[in-house]
């Protein structure tokens, strides 16, 4: 089984082209506590390898990249020269990411705001439009003001019944799944970082939710991912579990990037 690595942060060192590939610097830091008897963890310097089409898709330019915190999966190598890896580790990427910052954040938050007042002024003025129009210009245009009228009536019957069945299969999907559910995933759109690939859970935990999924269809719980990036944060042996069973869709609750 090949070797994995998920490194997260931006890039502490220039951008470096060759003929089919770029290299860039990176650094992480250890966890703040060791167990008990053991030396804290220091600082390691990756370098990072990326296939020049991958690259461009991201687009991050030599600059930006200095700036952008990324996520890269990938294995460790020791097969490159020196001179072209400096960093203690380098990595082979098979996927980088550009993770959203909270700058930005917040602007999108601050756009759909904007969007969804001016949507709802919009929503007033055309009503009052609308009421503007159904008033009658004289008294003798009764029959014009009943047509108009059954016209409305007859258009928001037709439109009903398509908006009740675009809303029927998501009530339907999240009906049946576990407590506490904020939306269903696909399953191979979940990143898994590294500490939980070299983890092994329980087997008779896991042959119970395996036993609980066969009896009810689902999970007995959600899978815990950070918003966005949509790495998993919690709930390793569900998703071992949907694994095994080979589930396309799993229930997951949000954990906000801080």
């Amino acid at each position: 089984m090949p070797h994995k690595i998920t490194l997260t942060g931006s890039a502490t060192g220039p951008l470096r082209e060759y003929d089919r590939y770029v290299a860039f610097d990176m650094r992480e830091k250890g966890s703040p506590s060791a167990p008990k008897g053991l030396k804290k963890s220091t600082f390691i310097s990756y370098t990072v390898f990326v296939a020049k089409k991958a690259f461009n898709k991201t687009g991050l330019t030599k600059k930006s990249i200095m700036h952008e915190k990324i996520l890269i999966q990938g294995e460790p190598t020791l097969d490159i020269p020196i001179d072209e890896c400096p960093g203690e580790v380098g990595v082979i990427c098979f996927q980088i990411t550009v993770l959203p910052n909270k700058k930005d954040k917040e602007t999108n938050e601050s756009n759909d705001k904007k969007e969804a007042k001016q949507e709802a002024s919009a929503a007033t003025q055309e009503v009052a439009a609308t009421k503007q129009e159904e008033k009658p210009v004289t008294t003798s245009q009764p029959v014009a003001k009943e047509e108009k009228k059954a016209e409305i009536v007859q258009s928001e019957v037709k439109e009903t019944p398509v908006q009740d069945k675009k809303a029927e299969p998501q009530k339907k999907q999240m009906l049946n799944q576990p407590k506490g559910t904020q939306d269903v995933l696909s399953f191979d759109d979940i990143i898994v970082p590294e500490e939980f690939l070299r983890t092994r859970p329980n087997p008779e935990k896991t042959q119970k939710v395996i036993d609980f999924v066969k009896r009810t269809g689902r999970l007995d719980e959600p899978l815990t991912i950070e918003k966005g990036s949509k790495i998993l944060k919690d709930g390793y042996r569900r998703y071992v579990v949907a694994k095994t069973v080979k589930m396309d869709k799993v229930p997951v609750t949000y954990e906000y990037q801080k």
